[in-house]
């Protein structure tokens, strides 16, 4: 195979990219160029097409670098003993490379040995659509030698950045409508970065390709329809409470284990994420229903019920989404509450032992339409859980109330999106 001729046309590629698109710098970027200080691995994992390749090209392009991305076609099938090869075609182009970035590794079987050599000249960026990448052989040889970096379509405020908007601590009346224009379109077709290039309509392309590359394939399932219905389940259900025991008998799938498998498949190709219901009592906990969430609202209009029909579940899940994004950075863990008289809250933030705040997603522009039961929700956990940082996060309504001797913030959604 002629891997010097592939190696060259993606390099072109990327370097095109550059060129021609409109690039911006991830929120993460500093994060990850702080982890190559050193000879080291740095995996970028998330979601197919969120941007990874660039980002990795980004840390390295000031640098000599050799780069393959292993999602072509051409490569299909490559063999660990190839690999040498392709390092080879590298040295040809450059042989003083100080980084190299296998893109989409793991497509190559037993391709951990060949990293962990690499990594004791080499900055090794690695990238990958599946979080179970750094577990197995390659975690047991880098114990302490290995950083990894979630990355997820665009956050809002890399949306912004994208569309050219100049953030400002202070706002216009026409500016806030801007952005309110801008979190709509948000909301509506997501964050996947191709979006703004190809439309809506790519998104279609992209779940298929999650579906039948990162999961079918990836995990030999004959069961092609049972799982694309799960799927198409748990995203068009975001934000709702569900179970295995229930879904396996909705879905008339026989085994219940097997509903549960199949959710962790598509936890690991970070299409949705599981919230547990929070219980000081770990076994509670474990046993009840959990919430599912989307990686992305354009995949939910899409794929599942449509933006116009409940703007509130969208809202809610683009918040669950952003909490992800951030607790990932500070170590916190996310949970939802409810209680045995049904008062429910969205998300808790927890950080060790601590709980940091609570916090309600609602969908309203005004004092009127404050929810009652959504409050008294709120103030109910609040007792429970010993934690007074109450947070409202509403469409566009902002104030602060004291509801029985309770101060309860209430901010606009993209003001939240925005803040640092």
């Amino acid at each position: 195979m002629d891997y010097g001729s592939i190696i060259k046309e993606q390099r072109e590629e990327l370097n095109f990219i550059e060129k021609k698109e409109n690039i911006i710098l991830r929120e993460n970027l500093e994060s990850g160029i702080k982890a190559l200080k050193y000879p080291n691995i740095l995996a970028v994992l998330g979601i197919r097409r969120c941007g990874k390749s660039v980002f990795s090209f980004l840390l390295a392009k000031n640098k000599k670098f050799g780069y393959i991305n292993f999602d072509d076609e051409r490569l299909l099938g490559i063999k660990t003993k190839d690999l040498d090869e392709i390092l080879k075609e590298f040295y040809k182009f450059d042989e003083n490379i100080e980084f190299i970035i296998l893109d989409e590794i793991q497509n190559v079987k037993g391709w951990e040995l060949f990293a962990n050599r690499l990594r004791r000249t080499k900055k090794i960026i690695l990238t990958g659509s599946n979080s179970n990448l750094l577990s197995g052989e390659l975690a047991t040889h880098l114990t302490g030698r290995h950083s990894d970096i979630m990355l997820f379509p665009f956050s809002f405020k890399e949306f912004l950045k994208f569309k050219k908007f100049k953030e400002n601590s202070v706002y216009t009346t026409k500016e806030k409508a801007l952005i309110l224009n801008f979190l709509e379109e948000y909301l509506e077709s997501g964050g996947f970065p191709e979006i703004q290039k190809f439309g809506k309509q790519i998104l279609s392309g992209i779940y298929d390709d999650i579906l039948f590359k990162d999961i079918l394939l990836r995990h030999k399932i004959k069961k092609i329809e049972e799982l694309r219905k799960l799927s198409k389940y748990l995203i068009t259900n975001s934000g709702k409470e569900f179970s295995y025991s229930k879904t396996a008998k909705m879905l008339s799938v026989k085994h219940v284990s097997t509903i549960s498998k199949w959710t962790k498949f598509l936890e690991n190709a970070f299409l949705v994420f599981e919230l547990e219901r929070f219980d000081f009592k770990l076994k509670k906990q474990f046993v009840a229903p959990k919430k599912i969430y989307c990686i992305d609202s354009g995949l939910i209009n899409t794929i599942g019920f449509k933006f116009s029909e409940d703007k509130g579940r969208i809202m809610e899940n683009v918040i669950a989404v952003e909490l992800k994004r951030r607790t990932q950075k500070n170590k916190q863990e996310i949970f939802y509450w409810k209680n045995h008289q049904q008062n429910e809250v969205d998300f808790i933030i927890k950080k060790e032992k601590k709980i940091q705040q609570l916090i309600q997603a609602s969908y309203i522009n005004s004092k009127e339409e404050i929810k009652e039961r959504e409050t008294k929700s709120l103030i109910k956990a609040s007792k429970a859980l010993n934690c007074n940082n109450l947070l409202v996060i509403t469409w566009n309504y902002e104030t602060k109330k004291t509801i029985k001797k309770q101060k309860i913030n209430f901010i606009p959604l993209w003001k939240w999106l925005t803040k640092k």
